[in-house]
């Protein structure tokens, strides 16, 4: 919990150095691609947590990952060594991304399907989305091979089931109340 909210203030601190530097298209490109690549990289995430590296070494390998970033996005990992909490630089990320997506009115959806969405897919589904609530959105991808087909949106306490689990599941319970001899 206390992670969180400090991941929260320099997620703001950030945004706000962003914004008054005219620069944060750019740092949200670097958060993004960085949140990327600690989903992506379970290695990474015990790097930067492990106590038994040094903090210049954590330093040194960020840097030379992300090498191509903004100077205030590696400014970022510097002020979080020197607080000694560049652990949570995965959480600040995720946190600077929730933060910008609610400047520009875009909401998180979850979409589960039973297997990988095509480009056509996911424009539908954003389609649908906008439909429901009148937002943009970003979204979190996610496969259940157990949907047999379709997919289940989520959105916020909404949910969407567009599933052929989900049909199957309603079918069954028709039956169950309807009792057919």
């Amino acid at each position: 919990m206390a992670g969180n909210r400090a991941a929260y203030r320099y997620a703001k601190a950030l945004m706000s150095l962003a914004n008054e530097q005219k620069q944060l298209k750019q740092i949200e490109t670097d958060i993004r691609l960085i949140d990327n690549t600690f989903k992506d990289s379970k290695e990474l995430r015990n790097f930067l947590k492990s106590p038994l590296i040094r903090s210049e070494v954590k330093r040194s390998g960020l840097k030379a990952i992300f090498e191509k970033v903004n100077p205030a996005t590696t400014n970022l990992f510097d002020v979080l060594i020197e607080n000694k909490r560049i652990a949570i630089l995965p959480d600040v990320c995720k946190a600077f991304i929730a933060l910008v997506d609610k400047a520009n009115n875009v909401i998180t959806a979850e979409v589960t399907t039973a297997e990988a969405l095509t480009p056509e897919m996911e424009e539908k589904v954003l389609a649908k989305v906008k439909e429901l609530t009148g937002s943009e959105a970003s979204l979190i991808k996610k496969i259940d091979e157990k949907l047999l087909g379709g997919f289940l949106l989520r959105i916020g306490d909404l949910q969407y089931d567009a599933s052929i689990a989900g049909k199957l599941k309603d079918l069954k319970h028709k039956f169950k109340q309807n009792a057919y001899n």
